[in-house]
């Protein structure tokens, strides 16, 4: 399935963003290139194949039982990240994807917004909350995140 989305660092938070709902997301990386990637996203636990782009690119996610979860988790190399996702509704029928890092990455809070056309993507006029586009920056996908940490401004 093609992924379609845009990434943007937000400066600050909505003030009612804890009245939407969220989901607990664990996700360690097998691999980096391509990124294979285990999520546990509150009790769901899935494997993603992602190839590599950035605003488009190809998305393959397997579910997974709790056990199959565990067993591949001892596969994970480099840092775990942990975050808090805030499903916001925007005009359109389209959602702000707020994450909030934890732990190491404490500090870094970005949202996401998933397209069905590139040309919708382009198209977008994100609210004047979101921050700087970083749809084009490496430096900020999970699986890099992972690899080398936050990024210095």
């Amino acid at each position: 399935m093609k992924e379609i989305e845009k990434k943007f660092l937000l400066t600050s938070l909505p003030n009612d963003l804890f009245h939407y709902p969220y989901e607990k997301i664990i996700q360690g990386y097998i691999a980096t290139d391509p990124v294979i990637r285990l999520r546990k996203s509150n009790d769901h636990y899935f494997l993603t194949i992602k190839t590599s782009g950035h605003l488009q690119r190809e998305e393959v996610d397997l579910p997974l039982t709790a056990e199959q979860f565990q067993s591949l988790w001892s596969k994970v190399d480099h840092m775990v990240i942990l975050k808090t996702r805030y499903l916001i509704p925007l005009e359109n029928d389209l959602t702000a994807e707020v994450d909030i890092y934890h732990e190491e990455l404490d500090g870094l809070v970005t949202v996401e917004v998933e397209f069905d056309s590139v040309k919708e993507a382009e198209a977008f006029h994100p609210p004047a909350w979101f921050g700087k586009d970083v749809t084009h920056d490496n430096r900020y996908k999970n699986n890099n995140l992972a690899l080398y940490g936050k990024p210095s401004k």
